[in-house]
């Protein structure tokens, strides 16, 4: 019987740099592509200070330019940071003090992530506590921040 991992655990991959896939071409051109570590979007993410938010695409393009890479990959980057949401979720449940600040994460047209632990209703939540104005989805579009760009931080 396999024992489960623990969402913490996952955040253990080690970026990649690889060629980027021909099916992406069309959209990134050629050249290099990051699969970032998990880690590496988590140390970011910490960075975000009460009050302040930042979008995928700023996390996207800051490791980018760390790693010197054309583009960070969008899909495994979504990915990563629902295993870091899961995962402060899980140090929540322990008690522990020092979690990442997932919450702060928003689409880069300033919506909220359905893929989130309790959904967009838990992040909408967590950014009114610290001062947000959350705007109600429409024609199947999430909820998203008001004036989300006065609020981003530099990364």
């Amino acid at each position: 019987m396999k024992t489960r991992i623990s969402w913490k655990e996952k955040l253990k991959k080690e970026a990649r740099i690889v060629d980027i896939p021909p099916r992406m071409t069309k959209r990134f051109g050629t050249g290099k592509m990051l699969i970032p570590s998990p880690l590496d979007i988590d140390v970011l993410i910490r960075k975000v200070k009460k009050g302040k938010l930042v979008t995928q695409g700023q996390i996207r393009r800051k490791l980018a330019k760390k790693y010197g890479v054309k583009v960070t990959c969008p899909l495994t980057t979504g990915i990563f940071l629902r295993i870091i949401a899961e995962a402060a979720e899980e140090d929540l449940r322990k008690s522990e003090r020092q979690v990442t600040p997932y919450w702060r994460v928003i689409k880069d047209d300033g919506s909220l992530n359905p893929k989130f632990p309790g959904g967009v209703e838990l992040q909408a939540k967590r950014l009114r506590e610290e001062g947000h104005i959350i705007l109600e989805g429409r024609w199947k579009k999430p909820p998203r921040v008001k004036d989300f760009e006065k609020y981003l931080q530099e990364l």
